[in-house]
C-alpha cells in the first residue's frame, strides 16, 4: 500500500488518530495512549496492513511530554509506518505493553523504562537492564541532573 492508501485505511479506524506530515519516508501516525493497544492489534492483524514486525522502538523526551516512537514493517506487503504515543504525565508516565503484540518490544520497553522512566502496564518483567537497580533518576530525560558528571552530553 502507498502512504496515502495506508493513511485512508488506518484513519477509518478512529477519528482520534492523527497523521503528521514530517517529510519522513514513513507515514507517521500519532495514537492517543488509550488507543495504543487497540491500534497496535489492528495494525498487526488487519490483512491489508499486516504490520508483523517492530524494527525500532525509542523513548523521547519532548520537554513537556514523554513519548515512544515505534517503527513497524509488514514483511508481507513491504510497507512501513511510524507510530507515536505521548503522555503529559512526567511523574508517572505509563503506556500499555505491546510485548505480546510484537515480541521485539519486550527488551525495548525495559530500555525505555531504564532511561526515561516510562512504565509499560502488564509487562511481565519490567526492570532496568543497563543501569544498576539503585540508580536514581532517568538519565535520558531533559530534566535529569548529573551531579557527578558521569554522563557526557
Amino acid at each position: 500500500m502507498t502512504k496515502s492508501e495506508l493513511k485512508e485505511k488506518i484513519s477509518s479506524w478512529s477519528e482520534e488518530l492523527n497523521f503528521v506530515e514530517e517529510g519522513s519516508e514513513f507515514l507517521v501516525v500519532e495514537v492517543p495512549a488509550h488507543l495504543l493497544r487497540e491500534t497496535a492489534l489492528k495494525l498487526r492483524d488487519d490483512k491489508d496492513t499486516a504490520f508483523d514486525y517492530m524494527f525500532s522502538m525509542t523513548g523521547v523526551d519532548y520537554g513537556e511530554k514523554l513519548g515512544v516512537v515505534y517503527h513497524l514493517e509488514s514483511t508481507t506487503h513491504h510497507h512501513m509506518i511510524e507510530m507515536k504515543v505521548y503522555t503529559d504525565d512526567r511523574e508517572n508516565p505509563a503506556f500499555d505493553t505491546l510485548s505480546d503484540v510484537w515480541p521485539a518490544t519486550y527488551l525495548n520497553e525495559c530500555e525505555v523504562y531504564d532511561f526515561f522512566g516510562i512504565k509499560f502496564n502488564n509487562h511481565k518483567n519490567l526492570r532496568r537492564i543497563f543501569l544498576e537497580e539503585e540508580w536514581k533518576g532517568w538519565p535520558l530525560r531533559k530534566d535529569y541532573v548529573d551531579e557527578v558528571n558521569m554522563l557526557i552530553r
